[in-house]
């Protein structure tokens, strides 16, 4: 007698699901790898170009401008490459397997300059300097982008963005306790030596652990069983979507101020403050402050909005810079810690809830315009922050090249005044500008029923995919 066959119909699963620990740590490495380099960059590598590879203040401004200016723009075309995107591991997750490598060898380029002629050392950091640009924009989109695809439960979302940025600020405070030391160390007495050997050590680091955040992490909330989202269908989800280009613009804004401050902490600490040895010490603690906001910022969600937890943030961070400029007056150490602690632990609260409110962006077009295209608007973080580097050092650079700065002599008073505008006065305004732009976000209010939606729309598609 035969048996009768049994159909069997799977259940749909919810993409609403908790994450493991070790997947939201291993989540987080990859901006801890990111971060490896990208403080390097952002608190050295003005400084490298300037006093040890020894180009000319206004010529590395102008570099900064334009190799900013043009890799910008790939973000977005990376973007759209992972919305095109469609392997066995999903989306994002395959851009650490793929570019981990490339990334860390450029970045050792990058603080490689060789001891040629002013006209080839600008040429070979161009080259370099945009390279890493491009690489970076390639292999840290993905990072914001997977995180809708983790899971659509709001507070897993963020839980996972603030060990995410604990994990990135760990990065920062590695290279700010022991970049310049280990320099020292490793190069001696030659600088140029040891910025090599230190970037190449990070760079390994690093490398091991995108490999870390490729193995452990999951994509889950795929639409169309992950297929390709043609571009024109991606550029729909944009072009009208007002709260994008409201987090782009206040993305532009934070790394225009954030990087020209990191790039001038060296200046500040060595001209004003006369106390270089310190620089070291005043990071770290910008860190651990920062990892500090960061903490804070999953028991903020639970009683404010993501727009609410921004503003809080702009207005701690204002604090922190007006004690900043008490320092600068009167050249008290004991006063610029405190001023890097209370800013650090502002800038920490924004910087927490950015992915978040990212994905709710996501989550927003898909429902508003019918087509998630993650990628693409992920572009937004690395385009701000991208643009944002490239037009706060170089215009810092600028104001500094302006007033007369020459490295490693006694500075002018005007030189003076323009490092304390970069480092103190430029941070307020930007957070500033960002309490404004924060007057028209108006996601918030619609951010539950649009997950109750993506949810509902999740558990739709996939019962569908199982009966047929």
């Amino acid at each position: 007698m035969e048996l009768a066959k049994e159909t069997l119909v799977e259940t749909p699963r919810s993409t609403s699901v908790k994450l493991s620990i070790k997947e939201k740590v291993s989540y987080a490495l990859s901006d801890t790898a990111c971060n490896l380099v990208f403080s390097m960059i952002t608190m050295y590598l003005m400084y490298y170009y300037t006093d040890v590879a020894g180009l000319n203040v206004a010529a590395v401004g102008t570099l900064l401008l334009i190799a900013r200016v043009i890799d910008a723009f790939d973000s977005p075309i990376f973007g759209i490459l992972i919305d095109k995107t469609n392997t066995k591991w999903g989306k994002s997750r395959p851009w650490f397997l793929w570019l981990c490598l490339p990334f860390t060898i450029m970045a050792v380029l990058t603080f490689s300059v060789p001891d040629i002629s002013e006209t080839g050392k600008l040429i070979y950091a161009y080259i370099t300097y945009i390279c890493l640009g491009i690489l970076y924009a390639g292999i840290n989109l993905p990072i914001g982008s997977l995180l809708p695809s983790l899971t659509t439960d709001p507070q897993e979302r963020t839980v996972a963005t603030t060990i995410r940025m604990i994990g990135g600020q760990t990065g920062a405070l590695i290279v700010a306790f022991l970049g310049l030391t280990l320099v020292g160390l490793l190069g001696g007495s030659n600088q140029q030596l040891g910025f090599t050997l230190t970037m190449i050590i990070f760079g390994a680091i690093a490398v091991v652990m995108f490999l870390l955040a490729f193995k452990n992490t999951r994509e889950r909330a795929n639409v169309n069983g992950g297929a390709a989202v043609p571009f024109n269908q991606s550029i729909k989800a944009l072009l009208p979507n007002k709260p994008w280009w409201i987090l782009t613009i206040v993305m532009f804004i934070t790394w225009t101020v954030t990087s020209a401050k990191m790039a001038n902490t060296v200046y500040f600490l060595k001209y004003n403050i006369g106390n270089e040895a310190i620089v070291g010490l005043v990071n770290g603690l910008g860190s651990i402050a920062m990892i500090a906001g960061l903490f804070t910022v999953p028991f903020f969600s639970k009683k404010l909005s993501p727009k609410m937890i921004v503003c809080l943030g702009c207005v701690i961070g204002i604090v922190g810079q007006c004690i900043l400029f008490a320092s600068s007056m009167t050249q008290n150490i004991t006063i610029v810690i405190l001023g890097t602690i209370i800013g650090g632990m502002g800038s920490g609260l924004p910087a927490g809830i950015m992915g978040v409110m990212m994905s709710d962006i996501i989550d927003y077009g898909e429902i508003k315009f019918g087509v998630r295209a993650q990628g693409l608007l992920s572009s937004a973080i690395a385009f701000g922050v991208k643009f944002g580097m490239g037009i706060g050092a170089a215009l810092s650079s600028v104001i500094l090249g302006a007033a007369g700065y020459i490295a490693n002599q006694t500075q002018t008073t005007e030189v003076l005044h323009a490092i304390d505008f970069n480092f103190v006065i430029m941070p307020i305004i930007g957070f500033a500008l960002m309490l404004i732009c924060m007057i028209f976000y108006k996601l918030d209010k619609e951010r539950d029923d649009i997950r109750r939606q993506i949810e509902q729309k999740r558990l739709d598609e996939e019962g569908g995919q199982f009966e047929s």
